[in-house]
C-alpha cells in the first residue's frame, strides 16, 4: 500500500508534467510561424490567364461552400476581368468569372446578394468607369469557362469606386452596401433592392460629401466595427469614423490628419477598440489609435506610430491573430511598383511586416519579407489547417503573378 506520502510526490509529478506540457503547447503557439511560400512564378500556383500586368482586387470567401476558402483576383488593362482560384485538395483550379475586359478598381466585397445562401461578389469601375457591379454566384453549377451572370449597382454619376463594404449600418436588420466613389469625392450607401437581379441601379444616400484627402491622392479604405460599443456596426472610412444620427444620416468623426486602409479591433482591454490607419496609395505612418474617453470627440484619440518611420503605398493592411497566441497582430506591407509606363521598381526595397500583439496595446515588429511587391493582401485560412495564411497579388510589379504564404 502507497503512503500519504507517496500519493503526494505522485500528484506533484503528475501536476507537473500537466503545467507542463500546458506551458509548452502555449509556447508553442505563441512561437512566430514558419512560412511556405507558392507562386505562380514557380508554377505551384495557375498562373493568372490573360497576361494582365495591372492586378487591382482580391477578395477571398468559401465561393463553392466546400469548407475551404477561395480567392477572387480582378484584372484591368486585358481580359478576363475577375479570376476565381477555387480551392481543391491539390492546390487550385482557375475558374473565370468575368471573361469580358471592364476597368476594375482596387477593392471589392463579398455578400450574399439574392439571399439564395451562397456568397455574391461587387467590385467598382475605376477612373475611366462611372459603374459599380455585382456578380451572381451559381453555386453550385459550376463551369470552369463559364461566366457569372453580372448584374449593376451603379452606371451614372462620376467615376472611380476604390472600395466597398457591407454591413448593417442603417439598424434595419439587413445590410447596405457602402462604398467610395472618389472622382464624385462622396461616400455613399445603397440598400440592397428587393429584386436585386433586375437589372438597374440601386437606391443610394450620401454618407459624407465634398471628402479631401490629406497626404494621399485620395479618399479610400472602407470597414465596419462597433466603434462606440452601442451594439450596432459603425463605419470606418479613410481617416473617420461615422456615428448613425437618424435615417439615411451619419456624422463624421475624425480621429486623424490624414488617413487610407482602416480597420478597428481590439489590441487589449477597453471598452472601445482601437484603430489602424495605413496609407494606401501614398507616403505616412501606420498608425494606431487609442480612445481616452468619449470615441464621438475627435480630441479624445491618440495615436502612435507603429512602425517608426514613413510607409510607403502601404496598400496592404490586416488584422488576425496570425501566431495563435489569442492576441490580434497586425500585417501591414508596402508596394514595390505602382508607375505604369516603366519597367524597374518604384520602391525595390518594399518591405512586409508582422507586429505581434502582447493582448495588452503593446507590439513586436518584426520584418516578414524584403523586395516583395504587396497590394491588397489578404490574411485568411487558405489551405483549411485553422490558422492564417497571407494571399498576395501584386499591382503591377512582377504581374502578372499570385502568391500564397502558407503558416505552417
Amino acid at each position: 500500500m502507497k503512503s500519504r506520502t507517496d500519493n503526494g510526490v505522485l500528484w506533484f509529478k503528475v501536476t507537473s508534467i500537466f503545467f507542463a506540457l500546458f506551458a509548452f503547447q502555449q509556447a508553442a503557439y505563441a512561437s512566430d510561424p514558419a512560412w511556405r511560400n507558392l507562386s505562380s512564378k514557380r508554377g505551384e500556383i495557375p498562373e493568372p490567364p490573360g497576361g494582365s500586368t495591372q492586378q487591382t482586387g482580391a477578395l477571398v470567401a468559401d465561393f463553392d461552400k466546400d469548407g475551404l476558402n477561395d480567392f477572387i483576383i480582378s484584372f484591368r488593362q486585358k481580359p478576363p476581368a475577375l479570376v476565381w482560384y477555387r480551392r481543391t485538395n491539390a492546390g487550385w483550379d482557375l475558374h473565370v468569372i468575368e471573361k469580358d475586359y471592364l476597368t476594375i478598381e482596387a477593392g471589392g466585397a463579398v455578400w450574399d446578394i439574392d439571399g439564395d445562401g451562397d456568397p455574391d461578389v461587387v467590385f467598382g469601375g475605376d477612373w475611366q468607369s462611372n459603374e459599380v457591379w455585382w456578380w451572381e454566384n451559381p453555386c453550385p453549377h459550376f463551369g470552369k469557362n463559364t461566366p457569372w451572370k453580372r448584374h449593376t449597382i451603379k452606371r451614372s454619376g462620376k467615376n472611380q469606386h476604390h472600395d466597398q463594404c457591407f454591413a448593417d449600418f442603417l439598424g434595419t436588420g439587413k445590410p447596405q452596401l457602402a462604398f467610395w466613389n472618389q472622382q464624385a469625392k462622396t461616400l455613399f450607401l445603397a440598400e440592397i433592392p428587393g429584386n436585386p437581379r433586375e437589372d438597374k441601379e440601386w437606391a443610394r444616400s450620401e454618407v459624407i460629401s465634398g471628402a479631401a484627402p490629406g497626404s494621399t491622392p485620395y479618399t479610400e479604405g472602407l470597414s465596419a466595427f462597433d466603434v462606440d460599443a452601442d451594439g450596432t456596426p459603425d463605419l470606418l472610412a479613410y481617416n473617420a469614423w461615422y456615428k448613425r444620427t437618424g435615417k439615411n444620416e451619419f456624422r463624421q468623426i475624425k480621429i486623424a490628419d490624414s488617413g487610407g486602409l482602416i480597420f478597428a479591433g481590439y489590441f487589449k482591454k477597453s471598452k472601445h477598440p482601437q484603430i489602424v490607419i495605413s496609407p494606401g496609395d501614398g507616403k505616412g505612418r501606420v498608425m494606431l489609435y487609442e480612445c481616452t474617453g468619449n470615441p464621438e470627440i475627435p480630441a479624445d484619440w491618440k495615436g502612435c506610430d507603429l512602425i517608426g518611420r514613413e510607409v510607403i503605398h502601404g496598400h496592404s493592411l490586416q488584422l488576425g491573430d496570425i501566431n495563435r497566441d489569442g492576441h490580434l497582430d497586425i500585417f501591414c506591407a508596402e508596394m514595390a511598383k505602382w508607375s505604369e509606363k516603366k519597367q524597374e521598381p518604384d520602391h525595390p526595397e518594399a518591405t512586409a511586416w508582422i507586429l505581434y500583439g502582447d493582448g495588452n496595446g503593446n507590439f513586436r515588429k518584426t520584418v516578414f519579407v524584403v523586395g516583395h511587391g504587396w497590394h491588397e493582401a489578404r490574411l485568411a485560412d487558405l489551405d483549411g489547417d485553422g490558422d492564417l495564411d497571407l494571399l498576395n497579388k501584386p499591382y503591377n510589379w512582377d504581374a502578372p503573378r499570385i502568391d500564397v504564404w502558407l503558416n505552417r
